[in-house]
């Protein structure tokens, strides 16, 4: 089953390729190296030609190699992946092809020692194919957000009655870490957690500030499973919420609801960024808006599509993505709500089942 999974993708790949006359592709990043053939270690090339496929790693994963990564002939060596290629022996690239690599990935000493090694090849720089094809999620990958979702909700339920006067900002996203490490791969990323003032930065990086009644408290936090990853945000706030509080989280709210009842198969991805982007400009807080409403979620936490008033991109079917608009007020705070949710034809789910009213703790 789980060949079949990765020989599905190797020839969804090779489709596009022959759509765009391309007849191969040198694939260096290792996440998209995961995606095309389920190897998860630190060093690999695989090499994707019209008639064969070859996997290059080193002597640290001949045994990993193995066990994760079929239908490749292997070619297990401590040289350069692109020493390899060109080796006498090995002399794995005909010559006279076409072939694809990954420009955004492949370094300028990279490339020229490409150039050099493979002067009768015909090499095409290849922008976001891979990307592209991991934008559309298959039901193992589905699966795999879905539990990386559920062990985020769980674990904000326990994180919650930590919160309290006089707690650090630091304390509570390492509890954050140990709980997604005992439960999941770990942290999709370093949580962000960020009280009063400090909210107001978007990508705040926890401090040793205490908590005070009065502040809204960031949670930017979630779990990785299988790889692939969870993104959530909620602002609850700590003591007596002021009118001034509930407006801004009022107005927030009804953004990110905006957009997520927008979100469907064919819509835009310009059009819901600019739904939510349109509730906070008319309320006055426009400004204060400074980042996209939202971007795909996979083996990376920030993917395609994006909704993003720069996007010329357009929601499809299992795209998974967050939606989180938020509201930051240089001196006060900030307030961004967070869930992620799968397209569907005339819908989308809503993974997260934390509850986007305003808690006051």
């Amino acid at each position: 089953m789980i060949s079949f999974l990765y020989s599905n993708r190797q020839e969804k790949l090779k489709s596009v390729l022959g759509e765009q006359g391309i007849d191969g592709i040198l694939i260096t990043n290792l996440t998209n190296i995961r995606y095309i053939c389920g190897f998860t270690g630190s060093s690999a090339t695989c090499l994707i030609l019209p008639e064969k496929q070859y996997f290059l790693s080193d002597g640290r994963y001949a045994e990993q190699s193995r066990e994760q990564v079929s239908d490749f002939s292997m070619v297990i060596e401590n040289l350069s992946h692109l020493e390899l290629l060109s080796a006498k022996k090995k002399n794995l690239i005909p010559d006279g092809l076409k072939l694809g690599f990954e420009g955004d990935h492949l370094s300028v000493s990279q490339y020229n020692t490409m150039i050099d090694l493979f002067p009768k090849t015909d090499w095409v720089c290849t922008k976001g194919i891979l990307e592209d094809l991991q934008a559309v999620k298959d039901k193992s990958e589905l699966d795999a957000i879905r539990t990386a979702v559920e062990i985020t909700d769980s674990c904000y339920k326990k994180i919650i009655p930590r919160i309290k006067e006089g707690i650090t900002e630091k304390e509570i996203a390492n509890d954050l870490v140990m709980y997604y490490r005992c439960e999941a791969d770990g942290e999709a990323y370093p949580p962000i957690v960020a009280g009063g003032p400090n909210g107001a930065l978007p990508h705040a990086v926890p401090s040793d500030r205490e908590f005070k009644k009065g502040d809204f408290i960031v949670i930017d936090a979630a779990a990785k499973y299988a790889g692939y990853h969870a993104d959530m945000t909620r602002t609850p706030v700590l003591g007596k919420a002021t009118d001034k509080h509930r407006e801004i989280y009022g107005i927030v709210r009804e953004a990110q609801e905006s957009a997520v009842s927008l979100s469907k198969a064919g819509v835009s991805c310009k059009e819901v960024d600019a739904i939510s982007r349109n509730i906070i400009s008319e309320r006055g807080y426009g400004q204060y808006f400074n980042h996209g409403t939202g971007h795909g979620l996979g083996l990376e936490i920030h993917t395609q599509p994006r909704l993003s008033k720069l996007s010329d991109q357009v929601l499809q079917i299992n795209n998974v993505v967050t939606v989180e608009p938020g509201i930051y007020l240089p001196g006060w705070g900030g307030v961004r709500i967070e869930d992620d949710i799968i397209i569907e034809e005339n819908r989308c789910e809503v993974l997260n089942t934390t509850t986007r009213e305003l808690v006051v703790l």
